[in-house]
């Protein structure tokens, strides 16, 4: 993968040799590193610089990117880059000062993740942050007094200290000047760490007789370009002759201090011996070159040499200090001692998490092993106390799985439901190696989302429902409830009618459902007679995309009321009317032997009820009879028959009236009509069938004459009323 370096903003004399330079060191990575984007930067860029095309070197075209959702993660409490919005490519999010976030420590490299998906992959990024000569030296004491005996021989050296200048490598401190001068000359030492010191060193014999003091100049110098410089004022004054300068026991003291010392806790001591007697050998101690942040951090008692802890030490901001320790005695002769301070790392850091979620909410159809989460955890300690192990609590669908030191991936484990847990509270510890281990913890709330994997279930497969019929138009007839374990549109409910018994059509005359209550209301009245049962099919459908559905099946049971009278068969109702007035033809009638005993049977009455059940059991009871007691009817049969033996005196002819009643609520009936003549034969029957015409024809025209009658009577009766109303009216007009 192509490694890119970015250098835009630099403003410099150097930038043109810079970027010639930046241009050899663009090389391709083999494949062992092809997850590795390295970038290179100077610092102090503004913000919005370009660090480099992230999404084209990761291999992204534009039409993908909005798919793959390219994203950072990094471990750092600052967020030092950004990507763009429309065009991802990677840029400064704020100020970079290599030295405040690096310090000495070189190469300095930020380290982040770049996370894309569909398919989900991490790829390890590192901007490298390139020093500019942005610091000049600087030493810790702008006046430097040296105290020298005028016999000090030629060759002696005296320290004069460090400059401090942040900057690494060819923009830090290279070089000491010091002004002229043939008393004095100059020594550059480096130590092990690089650092350089000058010393002064005497050419020739002071004579206090002639000049008492010396003024000097000391210039520090970088490498930069432009060359940056600080400068120190040196006073030498030239004392008297002290037989016996200060000796220390080392010239080298070499310590180890944990950083977790607490502040007045001894460090260590250092020892300087001197052969003078009296104030010749009292010897004063104090740090002759040392930083001010690390003065802060140690005292050293002017007496006793004890150096004792003042300020707090932290291994992960400075590992090693060295300092100066100048021992004078009480005739202003010096000695010097280097001090080598190593920090010892305790596991002091608990480790820091921070989370990237990818997918949240999380749909619940994802597939084992997708990538939910990504996990950075950092541990500002080294070694085994920097060595950090993520765990995940509880028994959940999730699993943790590493991708690099300090990149974990949080993949689903097992298949999600929401419908069974909608939502996991995920606690994540990550512990390091040290003894005692420190850990600390995070919380991730994960949200299932839902998809539409769950049908709607009506409460019973099938329904029954029972409607009186002759209902009003609209009445309810049921409601039926699908419930669906699905959320959101997934989970609204509504309903159709699907057919049935009579088809589609024919279930939608009859009934309808309201799509959201599922209530099914009745179309049109409903009559027993005609439709005694009927099934329905409903459909529940949800608001899913793709829809589901589900049928349950509806069994209407209409039940029957008493709207229908009993209709008599025999006699038929005409007949039994007996002829009309237009002289239709005589009604039936039975012919009954007087020797008939009891028990006899003389005709039987035949009547139907349209109805059901109770509303169509018939019974029949005689309502009317010439003689009541001759005869009787079953209750239950309609037989009509003799209730004793005819007799003698029993009217030639008889009539029979029957009622046929329902057991409904209320009760409906119909009469019939029976004509018995008493006579042993047809022809003895005869004489008496053939008087009745004649008889009726009389009662017919009585009934006539006695119409007209009192159609006269009333119109001369409102004759009369006319003629009383008119002589008032002609009274009334004379007056």
């Amino acid at each position: 993968m192509e490694v890119r370096w970015a250098a835009q903003g630099w403003a410099g004399g150097g930038r043109v040799a810079l970027l010639a330079a930046l241009l050899l060191l663009v090389c391709v990575w083999g494949r062992a590193a092809a997850e590795r984007v390295r970038y290179a930067i100077p610092e102090e860029l503004g913000r919005g610089s370009l660090v480099g095309p992230l999404a084209r070197d990761l291999g992204l075209s534009a039409d993908e990117l909005p798919a793959r959702k390219l994203r950072i993660v990094t471990g750092d409490e600052k967020q030092y880059f950004t990507l763009e919005e429309d065009n991802p490519n990677l840029r400064v999010n704020g100020r970079i000062d290599r030295e405040s976030i690096c310090g000495a420590v070189s190469p300095c490299v930020l380290s982040l993740e770049a996370v894309v998906e569909n398919p989900f992959d991490i790829f390890h990024v590192s901007v490298t942050i390139q020093d500019i000569n942005d610091n000049a030296p600087q030493f810790d004491r702008e006046f430097v007094t040296i105290e020298i005996i005028e016999s000090t021989p030629p060759g002696t050296r005296f320290p004069l200290g460090s400059g401090r200048d942040p900057d690494i490598g060819m923009n830090s401190l290279q070089n000491y000047e010091l002004t002229p001068n043939p008393l004095f000359s100059l020594v550059v030492k480096e130590s092990p760490d690089g650092t350089k010191h000058a010393e002064l060193v005497l050419e020739k014999v002071l004579d206090r007789e002639k000049q008492r003091n010396h003024h000097l100049i000391l210039t520090a110098m970088d490498g930069g370009d432009p060359v940056r410089s600080g400068t120190a004022q040196i006073k030498i004054n030239v004392t008297d002759a002290n037989d016996n300068p200060p000796v220390f026991t080392k010239e080298i003291y070499t310590v180890r201090l944990m950083e977790n010392m607490p502040e007045g806790s001894l460090a260590f001591q250092v020892k300087a011996t001197d052969n003078d007697e009296g104030t010749n050998a009292e010897i004063n101690y104090s740090f002759s070159d040392i930083a001010k942040s690390v003065r802060q951090l140690f005292y050293l008692d002017p007496r006793t040499g004890e150096v004792k802890v003042t300020g707090a030490l932290d291994y992960e901001e400075r590992k090693y200090y060295e300092v100066s320790v100048e021992g004078k005695d009480g005739g202003g002769l010096t000695a010097h001692a280097k001090v080598h301070i190593n920090i010892i790392d305790v596991n002091d850091h608990a480790p820091t998490l921070s989370l990237l979620p990818i997918l949240n909410p999380i749909p619940e159809d994802s597939v084992p092993s997708t990538v939910v989460a990504v996990i950075n955890v950092r541990d500002r300690d080294s070694g085994e106390n920097g060595k950090v192990s993520c765990k995940m609590d509880g028994n959940l669908p999730f699993r943790l799985e590493t991708s690099s030191e300090n990149i974990h991936k949080l993949i689903i484990a097992s298949p999600l439901d929401r419908e069974n847990v909608s939502a996991y509270n995920i606690t994540i510890t990550a512990t390091d190696r040290g003894s005692p281990p420190m850990s600390s913890s995070t919380e991730l709330v994960l949200e299932v989302s839902d998809v539409n994997d769950n049908a709607p279930e009506f409460e019973e497969a099938a329904y029954s429902a029972y409607v009186a019929e002759n209902n009003a138009a609209g009445a309810l007839v049921l409601r039926v409830q699908a419930r669906d374990a699905d959320a959101g549109a997934n989970g609204r409910v509504s309903y159709w009618l699907a057919g049935g018994s009579a088809g589609a059509a024919g279930a939608a005359a009859l009934v309808s459902v309201e799509a959201r209550s599922g209530a099914l209301y009745a179309q049109r009245s409903l009559d027993y007679e005609q439709c005694r049962e009927f099934t329905v099919a409903v459909r529940a459908q949800d608001g899913g995309s793709p829809a589901r559905s589900s049928t349950a099946t509806v069994r209407v049971f209409v039940l029957d009321r008493n709207d229908n009278a009993p209709r008599v068969l025999w006699p038929a109702a005409a007949a039994a009317a007996g002829e009309g007035p237009g002289g239709a033809a005589a009604p039936p009638f039975e012919v009954v032997p007087r020797s008939a005993e009891a028990g006899y049977l003389v005709a039987k009455v035949v009547a139907v009820d349209a109805d059901a059940g109770r509303n169509a059991w018939l019974s029949y009871e005689l309502v009317q009879a010439s003689e009541p007691a001759l005869f009787r009817v079953g209750l239950h049969s309609g037989e009509v028959r003799t209730a004793r033996a005819v007799g003698e005196r029993d009217a030639a002819k008889q009539r029979v009236v029957a009622v046929v009643k329902d057991h409904g609520q209320p009760a409906l009936s119909a009469t019939a009509t029976l004509h018995v003549v008493l006579a042993e034969s047809l022809q003895e029957a005869l004489p008496e069938l053939s008087e009745r015409p004649a008889g009726a024809e009389a009662a017919e025209a009585a009934a006539e004459l006695q119409f007209y009658l009192v159609l006269a009577l009333a119109l001369l009766s409102a004759l009369l009323v006319l003629s009383v109303a008119l002589a008032v009216l002609a009274r009334l007009r004379r007056a």
